[in-house]
């Protein structure tokens, strides 16, 4: 038999604790209305023992931030298998999941969480940090799978100007969900490959790689259900 009483955690187990819960409530609410005694509540210890694993609101904050980026740079991790429009379907897939899942927390995470910054006068550089390094591993992600070590110029604006892409739309669909995510997620797939097509038409790089993507693409993918509906717009003889 127990006797009910609580189990002690040490203390990596227990920051490991504030972190999740800090997290799961940050998820779901907008950080600056989020309290440290509902923090201490949810995690069942006193608001004083909070303090003793973080010394104030923002560092628990900045703890539960670098968690949610971890997270959302995994999305992106995606296997170098069957073609690529598939591939970046279910990364973009993954990626919404995350942002259905972490609403304000994912709103605060990209626009550097300034409120808690500024109520406790701390500037926002290691928010920042995160952000730009769940980017960049995005960023290495996509050339791993187009097969590239040193991108051209032009071909790193691609990448990067899709994922930013991705960050905006995801950011304004929260605010209305007006979209069906489905539809977004295929759109961004496709926004990829026209943003690699118009930089091909004056890359040779940027060409010679859309080419070998293109050549392993099935009629029924994504891509390819982009080239049927860009023929649909074209007019119709007679």
């Amino acid at each position: 038999m127990t006797n009910g009483a609580r189990r002690r955690m040490g203390v990596e187990e227990r920051r490991e604790q504030l972190i999740a819960v800090a997290l799961g409530l940050f998820s779901h609410r907008a950080p600056e209305e989020v309290s440290i005694d509902e923090i201490a509540e949810a995690a069942g210890i006193s608001r004083p023992l909070v303090y003793h694993y973080f010394p104030g609101k923002q560092s628990l904050y900045e703890a539960a931030l670098r968690r949610a980026a971890d997270e959302l740079a995994a999305r992106f991790v995606e296997p170098h298998e069957g073609p690529l429009g598939a591939r970046l379907l279910r990364v973009m897939e993954r990626f919404f999941d995350f942002v259905d899942e972490h609403g304000p927390g994912f709103s605060a995470l990209m626009r550097g969480g300034p409120s808690i910054g500024a109520m406790e006068g701390v500037g926002s550089g290691r928010t920042s940090a995160m952000i730009d390094g769940v980017r960049q591993a995005a960023y290495e992600q996509i050339l791993s799978h187009l097969g590239v070590e040193e991108p051209a110029p032009r071909m790193e604006l691609v990448v990067r100007s899709w994922i930013s892409l991705a960050e905006t739309t995801a950011l304004i669909w929260l605010d209305s969900r007006a979209i069906a995510r489905g539809e977004l997620e295929r759109q961004l797939v496709h926004d990829f490959a026209a943003l690699a097509a118009v930089s091909a038409a004056y890359d040779a790089e940027m060409a010679a790689v859309l080419g070998r993507v293109l050549a392993d693409e099935p009629s029924d993918g994504p891509f390819g259900d982009l080239l049927t509906r860009l023929m649909a717009l074209a007019p119709q003889p007679g």
